[in-house]
């Protein structure tokens, strides 16, 4: 039994039942899950539940970004689903970030929360043209300082990210990073990827992979795998 998995699953399915089948292939207590935009509009709260029934840990991956009163309000309602863990947009800024801290608080429960700083799909251009004028890097440093000082418990992160974010924010900051790739798996449209093995050593809190266990055959040997290769 593992204490606390290291691994959360994409589950970016169109539909609950499809999610559901998948799902009944693996084993809670070697994983968790993140459920996006997409499954949770289709499926909505009572899927969370469901899954949480049946011991699974969920990351609720919205990103919330809106004025502070709403979003403090979404994360205390997505706080009392009892998830695991739940986002929101560093770019919203610390009074937007504080009254997240406050709602999920004022929920009575504790998942952990935590900030996106720059989406991966966002280049250097891309960022100029919204008005940001410094690199990628220096964004994502900038707004993982400020999550950290808005009392949030860490960001979502590329694994080349996460040396500097680890150096600079401490050993307690949760960092979570996606685009992993186990070594014997395509790399499907990620240009930049590593290894679970390679992305805990990096730095990484928690791996987030999806194509490479969902697309599997054999998902829970998949799972199984990789969790082995996380322990050597």
């Amino acid at each position: 039994m593992i204490d606390d998995p290291k691994i959360v699953i994409a589950l970016d399915y169109p539909s609950p039942q499809v999610a559901l089948n998948f799902v009944q292939q693996l084993d809670p207590k070697l994983c968790r899950l993140k459920i996006g935009k997409e499954l949770f509009t289709a499926a909505g709260p009572q899927l969370i539940e469901t899954l949480i029934s049946k011991g699974f840990g969920i990351f609720l991956d919205l990103k919330f970004h809106d004025i502070p009163t709403t979003v403090g309000k979404a994360c205390e309602a997505a706080s009392r689903l009892g998830v695991w863990m739940l986002n929101v947009h560093a770019s919203g800024g610390s009074g937007m970030m504080e009254a997240a801290r406050e709602g999920v608080d004022r929920s009575g429960q504790k998942p952990l929360l935590i900030a996106v700083t720059v989406l991966t799909s966002m280049n250097q251009s891309m960022l100029n043209e919204v008005g940001v004028t410094g690199s990628v890097a220096a964004q994502v440093l900038k707004l993982s300082l400020l999550t950290k000082k808005s009392g949030l418990d860490g960001v979502v992160c590329s694994a080349q990210e996460a040396p500097v974010l680890r150096k600079a924010l401490g050993d307690d900051f949760c960092l979570v990073t996606p685009g992993i790739r186990p070594s014997d798996t395509n790399i499907d449209d990620q240009s930049r990827v590593v290894t679970p093995s390679q992305g805990l050593a990096l730095g990484s809190s928690y791996l987030v992979i999806g194509r490479p266990i969902t697309q599997s055959p054999t998902p829970l040997e998949t799972l199984i795998k990789i969790n082995r290769e996380l322990m050597l």
